[in-house]
């Protein structure tokens, strides 16, 4: 389990995160299937996620419930589920996948940033404010999904006016280099690039 924290010194924000699920927000549970020797399907384990990042001077916690890192997955010998527990991941795995969820403090935004993947974002609980370089905006609710296509963008939890604590999953997927009217786009996480940062892709 990877822990970044702020320096002991530090003020504590009124809310402050050190535990995953986030408080006020109910505990999950991952179920992990596999097939044995005898060709039946079980379950192999059922946990709560692993690999778990404070972020945002912890007021918002990230557990990832699942990475592959390649694209077939060999399922064989269960060597996926010994990668995706031996390390935490990087952002994304070139040709792989993630399955990032955060519980996001009150009123949490994240930084402007565009990462070289697709994502599939699913609102869990509360709502948010999905805002793009365009100046666009929409908000999303309890179930809502957003595509994300490789564009840059920051969420904002609005939840309760901002008095609440919010979830969101994304499923992050690679993609083929991407340019647009003749111009190769690069991926840039920017002040999210520091929760990132020494570990690999974005």
């Amino acid at each position: 389990m990877v822990v970044k924290m702020t320096a002991s010194t530090a003020p504590l924000p009124e809310y402050y995160v050190n535990s995953f699920p986030a408080p006020g927000l109910r505990q999950i549970v991952r179920h992990i299937t596999s097939n044995t020797a005898d060709g039946q399907s079980r379950f192999l384990s059922s946990d709560h996620g692993e690999h778990y990042r404070f972020m945002v001077e912890n007021q918002a916690v990230a557990n990832i419930i699942y990475s592959t890192r390649e694209t077939p997955v060999d399922l064989n010998g269960n060597v996926d589920v010994a990668k995706a527990h031996e390390q935490e991941p990087p952002f994304h795995y070139p040709n792989g996948s993630i399955v990032r969820m955060i519980d996001f403090g009150p009123g949490v935004e994240s930084p402007f940033h565009r990462a070289l993947t697709i994502d599939y974002g699913i609102v869990i609980e509360g709502v948010f404010e999905l805002t793009l370089d365009s100046g666009e905006k929409r908000i999303l609710r309890q179930g809502d999904v957003c595509v994300q296509r490789a564009t840059a963008h920051k969420w904002k939890n609005i939840n309760g006016n901002g008095t609440l604590p919010g979830r969101m999953l994304w499923v992050l997927l690679d993609t083929k280099e991407l340019v647009v009217d003749g111009n190769k786009v690069d991926g840039d996480l920017g002040d999210l690039h520091k929760e990132y940062a020494g570990r690999g892709h974005y």
